[in-house]
């Protein structure tokens, strides 16, 4: 930690990335670093990742969800920061060498939301613009209901708001947690049923990263064994499955006592393949199921949707 200029003692630097709901997640875990932890000073640091610069294009166009975390992680490594706070689906298989997910706070709901300007999802006509920007949206969107027409949609949650009330599109798919997280309600709001439309590998958790060899103890206290559970059988299949920024990947998991269910996908960007499975296991034994169902899944069809991806980028 940094030492202050005051003499008072040394304050905790949280780095983070500058929109509302990024923000949002930040000063929630100061409140909690400071809460828990009495006499601890902490400052937000904020830092802007190509994933923000790049707002115009598709994050599959510019290299993926990990454009959200590089700087942040240069900056860890640095030592401009202590920690960081991401949401967890933001954060690549793997993380920059010297890195490590520190702690898991408890997770919030994590389930998609679909937002229409009138009618309900499924009572949308043909041809309904619906807008995201996750492949893994589009993916099971378009095999779930192909006849609507779905369109790119990056920005922060104000910009995909004013998007869908200015009548461009019919229909959003936000996360839940997001929209939580910000303070928003919307009456239109219909939670997708996690069961069908599998939610993100890490979707609804956060993730506070530091360096392996120097873990702020108040960060560490921080972790909620049952997400940090479910989350890491996730981030198993991730890592197992090796998909890039070009591929639609769900992974959800469940814990009820010490049992650990896993459900997830992969699919094609078009929807016209979806390979889907779901396993079961101790909770203690998270990554090794994360794993195993990644192979299984890539047994049935799932190699075969990688390797016709790699072959068309």
């Amino acid at each position: 930690m940094s030492a202050n200029s005051d003499s008072t003692g040394p304050v905790l630097r949280i780095g983070t990335r500058g929109s509302a709901l990024a923000l949002a997640q930040a000063r929630w875990t100061q409140q909690q670093l400071e809460h828990h932890s009495p006499g601890l000073r902490t400052e937000l640091v904020i830092i802007t990742t190509s994933g923000d610069r790049f707002v115009d294009r598709p994050l599959s166009a510019i290299g993926g969800k990990g454009l959200f975390v590089k700087e942040i992680e240069e900056a860890m490594l640095d030592r401009r920061i202590d920690c960081a706070v991401h949401s967890m689906k933001d954060l690549p298989g793997e993380l920059a060498p010297g890195l490590i997910v520190a702690a898991v706070p408890p997770r919030e709901d994590p389930r998609d939301l679909a937002i229409t300007r009138g009618p309900a999802l499924a009572a949308l006509p043909k041809g309904a613009r619906l807008g995201t920007s996750s492949l893994r949206r589009m993916a099971l969107m378009r095999a779930l209901h192909p006849q609507f027409d779905i369109v790119p949609l990056r920005g922060n949650v104000d910009t995909r708001l004013r998007k869908l009330d200015s009548g461009d599109l019919d229909a959003i798919v936000l996360a839940a947690a997001g929209l939580r997280r910000l303070g928003i309600t919307r009456d239109a709001a219909q939670p997708l049923d996690p069961l069908e439309f599998v939610p993100a590998i890490g979707q609804g958790a956060l993730a506070i990263e530091a360096r392996r060899d120097d873990v702020p103890p108040a960060v560490a206290a921080m972790n909620d064994a049952p997400t940090r559970i479910t989350t890491d059988a996730e981030r198993a299949f991730l890592l197992r499955v090796g998909g890039s920024c070009h591929t639609p990947l769900a992974a959800h998991g469940t814990l009820s006592g010490t049992q650990l269910h896993l459900r997830a996908v992969i699919a094609s960007p078009d929807g016209s393949r979806v390979v889907r499975g779901e396993r079961g296991a101790e909770g203690k034994d998270a990554a090794a199921l994360g794993a195993a169902l990644a192979d299984e899944l890539l047994g049935r069809g799932g190699d075969a949707i990688l390797r016709a991806l790699q072959a068309a980028t």
